[in-house]
C-alpha cells in the first residue's frame, strides 16, 4: 500500500508541474498576442498624424491625446516584455524540475544566455571573434 501511495504522490506531482508548464506557455502566447496588438496600435498612431484618438479603457471608449496614448502603449509594452521574460525564465526552471522528476537529464543548452556587449567587445578585441 505504501508503494501505491508513493507512486500516486509522484504522479500527482509530475502532472501538476506539467500542467503549470502548459499554463505558462498559454499565458506567454496570450501576452504575446496583446503585445503584438499594442505594437500595431502604436505603429498606427505614429502613421496617423492626428492629434486625438479613441482609446478603449475596459469597455469604454475615451477620446485621448495621441502623445499620451503613445506613452501609455509604450509603458504597457515594457511591462508586457518584463512579464514575458519572467515567465520564460521561470519556465526553464520548471522544465528542468520536471525532467528531474522524470529522472531524465536536463535539456542541453536550455539555460544558455547570450553574451553581453561588453563580453563581445572583449572577445573581438582579443581577436577571438572576427569583426
Amino acid at each position: 500500500m505504501e508503494d501505491q501511495a508513493k507512486i500516486l504522490k509522484y504522479l500527482v506531482s509530475v502532472e501538476k508541474l506539467a500542467e503549470e508548464i502548459i499554463n505558462d506557455k498559454q499565458e506567454i502566447i496570450m501576452i504575446d498576442k496583446r503585445r503584438n496588438q499594442n505594437r500595431e496600435a502604436l505603429r498606427d498612431l505614429i502613421k496617423s498624424g492626428q492629434t486625438k484618438c479613441w482609446v478603449t479603457v475596459g469597455s469604454v471608449l475615451v477620446k485621448h491625446n495621441v502623445d499620451s496614448a503613445k506613452t501609455l502603449l509604450e509603458t504597457d509594452q515594457k511591462q508586457l516584455n518584463i512579464d514575458i521574460n519572467k515567465l520564460r525564465s521561470n519556465l526553464k526552471i520548471k522544465v528542468n524540475d520536471l525532467r528531474d522528476l522524470e529522472i531524465q537529464p536536463p535539456v542541453p543548452g536550455l539555460m544558455l544566455v547570450p553574451m553581453s556587449n561588453k563580453e563581445t567587445r572583449g572577445l573581438s578585441s582579443a581577436g577571438l571573434i572576427p569583426r
